[in-house]
């Protein structure tokens, strides 16, 4: 799986870039973090064709790497399920969208955003896509109106609660339920705060009866503690124009996410597999890995001198599946 941007989406950005000024891109990107840190939402602060494009600069590889990450999960561990029917809740520039198509054979996507100017940029960015993103439906409207949403397969949110009070973020998580006819996933930021709103999320759908595929493997409480919280990070690559839009040096950036993959009843799944919750720890004796069981938090050890199970364990990374488990 590559977190790089699909070449049709990557070549499209670059034409929206031609004759535009980086400098100003630059800044209302900055505008635009500083709203989203301050605890502001697009609404505030997308309000132009410029404005969607400086956004789409600067986060649009990034969320579409966590959300290419996250459905590539959802393959593995419900490897039956075939969506062909895409909602983008929250859509924005629509990289849920974009990574949902290079996941599976989507035939119809429908993006449904609140902002006109999303809405329009993902159709500009779009033009030269594959069929289901150049003729997606667009729907504008306010996730927190409730519905009825168009239902689909399968169902995204990304970073899209983090934009609605707490106080009506369950309300849209079970509108969210509602439309889904197989499979909802929910991306957020890396943040404590992110993962709140996961794990709140978390509940709602498991009273709702919906089967919890991953990163869980359980649907117990979650046995982490504050300070601590669950979070994943992929490493993608930064263009020129990526790296001036965020002020950035490194060549790279690291996204940090939490997410929820949540499935109806009968979709077909992979056993539950202890999920590695942080970067392993490799020494002279051995590896040492932080783990969430099917019983709760672990930790495991892998001496050298077990060459098989080191070999295995020093292919691991961060939110992989323990080997020969989950499928």
């Amino acid at each position: 799986m590559s977190s790089d941007l699909p070449a049709e989406l990557r070549a499209a950005i670059t034409r929206e870039l031609e004759g535009v000024g980086r400098k100003g891109l630059a800044e209302r990107a900055a505008r635009t973090s500083a709203a989203y840190r301050s605890g502001g939402g697009s609404a505030q602060v997308i309000r132009s064709a410029e404005d969607a494009l400086a956004y789409a600069l600067a986060r649009l590889p990034a969320t579409y790497a966590a959300c290419r990450a996250v459905l590539a999960e959802a393959a593995r561990m419900a490897p039956e399920f075939t969506p062909r029917r895409v909602l983008d809740a929250g859509s924005g520039t629509a990289a849920a969208s974009w990574a949902a198509a290079e996941t599976w054979d989507v035939q119809a996507v429908t993006w449904l955003d609140a902002s006109a100017p999303f809405l329009d940029m993902a159709g500009r960015l779009a033009r030269e896509a594959p069929d289901p993103l150049r003729e997606a439906q667009r729907l504008r409207g306010d996730l927190t109106a409730g519905g009825p949403w168009p239902s689909a397969e399968l169902v995204v949110a990304s970073y899209a609660l983090a934009e609605i009070p707490q106080a009506r973020q369950a309300p849209v998580v079970e509108a969210l339920w509602a439309a889904c006819e197989g499979v909802l996933a929910l991306v957020e930021p890396g943040t404590p705060a992110g993962f709140a709103r996961i794990l709140d999320a978390r509940r709602t759908l498991i009273a709702a009866e919906a089967d919890v595929l991953a990163p869980c493997p359980h649907a117990q409480d979650c046995p982490l503690a504050s300070p601590d919280w669950c979070h994943f990070s992929i490493r993608l690559p930064r263009s020129r124009d990526h790296r001036m839009a965020k002020g950035a040096a490194l060549p790279f950036e690291d996204e940090k996410f939490a997410y929820l993959i949540a499935a109806r009843p009968g979709v077909a799944g992979a056993a539950r597999a202890a999920r590695v919750l942080s970067a392993p720890r490799a020494g002279k004796p051995g590896i040492e890995l932080k783990l969430c069981g099917p019983e709760g938090l672990e930790t495991r050890f892998v001496a050298r001198r077990d060459k098989q199970g080191h070999t295995r364990a020093r292919r691991l990374g961060w939110g992989d599946a323990w080997p020969g488990e989950g499928g």
